[in-house]
């Protein structure tokens, strides 16, 4: 049996969104800024995208979704493009388990003068709103928490943060990649500022994303050039790319409100079968967690050390593709920051792992994986 479940890692291109990039580099290929028949059917193709991925998360302003890469850029654009603003260095606040892509721009500030506060978390993970309330200060310009954490699947009070963070003036961004198109978003009522959002996350082509910006929110760019996605993000749009991230987020809108449910069911399964291994231990918030999404760290009483690598090499010879959460750098095993800052030890901290489901996985996926993950814990 061949059974996939990192999609936490990357989604499947759906045939549908594959069919909607074929048909552009085939018959719309113009240049979008193009005043031509050509140019203009590629700009049509654009908006339509970006009328699907507004609907997602129910943005009423097409000016508000601006495409980018993919995630990493879009979390850039955010954190840096606020900070450009300022002549003087000013005040950012993060938490302590964000995405590489906001937690690596915030060290990148402190090196330009900038200061950081990494908001501390629970042994869930979770930010609690009044260290945040404690933390701003006259000169904070950003707050930053991500949605869905990746690693371990805890999902934020983020209407709480950002309601905490406006009061005082002060601008919120979310990290919402793992989030949106498994959890409804509605900015209209979900008052963020900045919004990141990956097309690979939820079945669209890899190297498409968006960053939603607030009307009257102001930012400057990452870098010049013909001033494409208004003024936000030049160069020539990959529009095939685009219009299948367009496709894959309207079915995504339709099927949320079955598809979460079943994901849900599915992972609370696999988390009962797994719940009488000893030294397998859960990590993340059980209750606030996305929808397709389990974890765990190994520790032994005994101090046996069993590292979360070694147990995605032994199920990917079982034909199961999961992820861990620790970094190997040149050879040597790194724990992972996450953990850490949840308060585990470096030991349980090289042993987390991550399954996370998807449109593909069954029911029949989920007992061939515990099984197989049981007796490979027991041959350890």
């Amino acid at each position: 049996m061949q059974i996939y479940l990192d999609y936490s890692a990357t989604t499947p291109t759906r045939p549908e969104a594959i069919a909607a990039m074929q048909k552009v580099l085939a018959q719309q290929w113009g240049n979008p800024s193009s005043l031509h028949e050509w140019g203009q059917r590629a700009a049509t193709i654009l908006e339509q995208a970006r009328i699907q991925v507004a609907g997602l998360i129910n943005a009423s302003s097409l000016e508000s979704i601006v495409f980018t890469s993919g995630g990493t850029e879009a979390d850039n654009l955010a954190i840096m493009g606020v900070a450009r603003l300022y002549n003087v260095p000013q005040h950012m606040i993060i938490s302590s388990v964000e995405h590489s892509a906001i937690s690596e721009s915030a060290r990148l500030l402190e090196r330009w003068g900038w200061e950081v506060t990494r908001l501390a978390v629970d042994g869930k993970g979770r930010v609690n709103p009044t260290d945040l309330s404690a933390a701003l200060r006259d000169n904070t310009v950003l707050v930053s928490v991500i949605y869905g954490q990746s690693e371990v699947g805890t999902v934020q009070a983020i209407a709480k943060l950002a309601d905490i963070a406006h009061k005082n003036g002060v601008l919120f961004h979310t990290d919402a990649v793992q989030a949106v198109g498994r959890l409804p978003i509605d900015v209209a009522t979900f008052y963020v500022d900045l919004l990141s959002i990956s097309s690979h996350k939820i079945y669209g082509p890899q190297g498409a994303g968006a960053l939603y910006v607030r009307p009257g929110v102001e930012l400057v760019p990452l870098f010049g050039g013909g001033g494409q996605e208004i003024g936000l993000r030049s160069g020539t749009q990959a529009t095939a790319v685009i219009a299948g991230f367009g496709v894959a987020a309207e079915l995504a809108a339709q099927e949320m409100s079955t598809e979460t449910p079943r994901l849900i069911q599915l992972r609370d399964r696999l988390f009962a079968q797994l719940a009488d291994i000893p030294g397998l231990i859960p990590t993340g918030d059980r209750d606030r967690r996305l929808p397709h999404h389990l974890s765990f760290c190994l520790e032994y009483a005994d101090g046996k050390k069993l590292s979360g690598k070694t147990i995605v090499r032994q199920l990917n010879l079982a034909g199961i593709g999961i992820s861990a959460g620790a970094a190997c750098h040149s050879g040597k095993l790194s724990p992972s920051p996450i953990l850490l800052a949840m308060g585990y030890s470096e030991q349980a901290a090289l042993g987390g792992i991550r399954m996370t489901l998807g449109r593909e996985t069954t029911e029949a996926d989920i007992d061939w994986t515990a099984m197989v993950l049981k007796q490979v814990l027991q041959r350890l």
